[in-house]
């Protein structure tokens, strides 16, 4: 009889030839396959003969009960595996194991803990198959103090810093947990370091910003090290660093990090894919970041959630639209958080209400409550397009309390539409919260100046000064061929070059006025005279980015350039205007989306 013919075996039968070694064999099979209706039949079968759970850790069968485990726990049935676990009278250091890496490889960390608890108070010390998923848990709630006891009971089992992988585990743990100066020191006194200390460490630097240079070097350092010494780099790693170079946008280094990975066939990898895509995207490349996602061989979730991000923060709604209804037949992953958010932010760059509407319901379908970052997102939609009381609505009912980004969202809809009301009502909410930035303080004094109301604007960058709140720098990079990234702030005179990008400047917009580029002074925040307000505008931080582009860039390279506010109206009429006048291609990406700039046209459809 074949032993796959499970649902006709008799209760008390098993193939003569069926010995311990085979029955582990083929439950291992299954447990790979995560063949669940057979796995479950074979421990049906196991349990009617008497086979499982075996009464002695020392009988030949035992090691079944331990595979039961481990099989439940691949097919995403964390507690079937605590209840094989249960089921064994006397359980054995390797089914703890494999009882705590099933919790905690299924996202129940609590239990995870509990588990490596219970197992410590029966006299079963910790060991390297132990350790790592408790790390995991404890990485996953992020908990520093039984971070450190973790540590303290891997030292005295001389686990750390000894055994690589016990020591990398707790390494990724101090990393996940912010706790960065404790994971150096680990690092620093493992003796023999592998690819996933390196890993660990770089992905700590990776996930905290202003720390990327941290990180890079970090890479670096891997790279120069090599894999005999432990070095080196999987895509795990690789994943981790350009994910860093789209973060800070560096797209030599990122394209650099391609090519390594194109050299050692971890291009092929998912992780690297998704992130792949996600760096070009950032940079502005994104026909780049569409061509990469088309020839991934693998899409994971991250995948289809980048592309989809590409779409939307490009302004490219139909292709977002497409991408989504691609995910929803060809993916097996469902659309999650990050899917959502990316479809409302792409109905919100079109101003496509009804779309918005019905995505945002659509999240319940897949059981997803939605966060304060899909209601920002859909107050934005609502209070862009004009429909300011229907905003107010949306945050007066929701589930959640409404944070500083909901609100933002409200007054940059009053703001374009001059309710300074409704504006002076969600500026008084961000007060209340509380919050730091000067981004709704100066939302509000912008509204005001816009309407003409300079003495109320005024007020209101004075309650800022009051409540002892900067206002955050306007700035605006470019990266050249070279690698090297030149920052400039509005009016700017610190560049070696400043001569000559003011010269172009100059040059350029007398070609501007003779096409019929006005300068909008309304997007001066001051009542001061007309020449002083076009001054104030015309070297906006942006602008002067594109002055060295215009000198450095060569065409028909893209200028590719970054700022980290949005654009004001009046620049963004400018670099039509200067696209048309010179012919170059300008990609602009603000602190809300991608402007492409050509021949007197935005992407954005002047919708931003």
């Amino acid at each position: 009889m074949p032993l796959y013919s499970f649902s006709t075996a008799k209760a008390s039968f098993l193939p003569p030839s069926t010995t311990p070694h085979g029955l582990c064999s083929l439950l291992l099979s299954l447990s790979a396959a995560r063949d669940l209706p057979r796995g479950q039949q074979l421990h049906a079968l196991l349990l009617k003969s008497g086979h499982a759970p075996s009464a002695s850790p020392w009988s030949p069968l035992f090691l079944l009960s331990t595979h039961l485990i481990t099989f439940y726990s691949r097919c995403s049935l964390p507690l079937l595996s605590r209840r094989a676990f249960l089921d064994l009278p006397s359980p054995s250091p390797a089914s703890w194991s494999a009882l705590i890496s099933s919790l905690s490889q299924n996202q129940l960390p609590d239990l995870a803990l509990k588990s490596f608890r219970s197992m410590l108070t029966v006299g079963i010390p910790p060991c390297d198959r132990t350790i790592p998923p408790a790390a995991k848990s404890i990485a996953f709630l992020c908990l520093p103090t039984p971070a450190a006891s973790l540590h303290g009971l891997a030292f005295k089992s001389s686990l750390a810093p000894y055994d690589v992988y016990a020591a990398s585990s707790l390494l990724d743990m101090y990393a996940k947990c912010g706790l960065l100066p404790d994971a150096h020191r680990l690092f620093e006194e493992i003796p023999h370091r592998n690819v996933v200390s390196w890993s660990a460490l770089i992905y700590g630097y990776a996930q905290f910003p202003g720390l990327e240079n941290e990180a890079i070097n970090l890479f670096r350092d891997a790279l120069s090290v090599g894999e005999p010494e432990g070095g080196g780099a999987n895509d795990f790693t690789l994943s981790c660093i350009i994910r860093v170079c789209g973060t800070a946008t560096l797209l030599e280094l990122g394209s650099q990090v391609h090519a390594h990975s194109f050299k050692t066939a971890y291009d092929s990898s998912p992780f690297v894919g998704s992130s792949l895509v996600s760096l070009y995207s950032k940079c502005g490349l994104v026909d780049s970041a569409y061509q990469i996602f088309e020839e991934m061989p693998d899409r994971n979730l991250g995948a289809w959630n980048a592309a989809i991000m590409a779409s939307a923060q490009h302004g490219h709604t139909s292709l977002a639209f497409k991408r989504f209804r691609e995910m929803q037949m060809q993916s097996p992953h469902p659309p999650n958080f990050i899917t959502f958010l990316s479809m409302l932010t792409a109905c919100s760059h079109a101003g496509l209400v009804e779309d918005g509407r019905r995505y945002f319901a659509l999240m319940a379908d897949y059981g997803i409550e939605p966060a304060s970052e899909h209601y920002a997102t859909m107050v934005d939609i609502l209070g862009r397009a004009g429909k300011l009381k229907e905003a107010v609505a949306t945050i007066e009912t929701m589930p959640i309390a409404p944070t500083e980004s909901v609100w933002g969202a409200l007054l940059t809809g009053c703001r374009l539409h001059g309710d300074m009301e409704t504006a002076a009502y969600a500026a008084d909410k961000v007060f209340d919260l509380g919050c730091e930035g000067s981004g709704a303080h100066m939302l509000l004094a912008n509204a005001y100046a816009m309407a003409g109301r300079y003495a109320e604007a005024a007020q209101a960058r004075k309650a800022m000064r009051d409540r002892g709140v900067r206002k955050e720098t306007g700035l605006s990079w470019l990266e050249l061929n070279d690698g090297t990234v030149h920052t400039f702030v509005s009016g700017d005179h610190s560049h070696p070059r400043r001569d000559e990008i003011y010269g172009i400047l100059e040059e350029v917009g007398e070609k501007m006025e003779a096409m019929g580029y006005v300068a909008d002074t309304r997007w001066v925040g001051r009542d001061v005279d007309g020449e002083e307000k076009r001054r104030s505008i015309v070297y906006h931080s942006e602008r002067l980015a594109i002055g060295l582009g215009l000198l450095a860039v060569a065409a028909p390279r893209p200028i590719r350039v970054m700022k980290n506010l949005r654009v004001c109206g009046d620049c963004h009429n400018a670099i039509k205007y200067l696209t048309k006048c010179t012919g170059r291609i300008v990609i602009l990406r603000d602190n809300h989306r991608f402007h492409h700039f050509e021949k007197g046209f935005c992407s954005c459809g002047d919708y931003w």
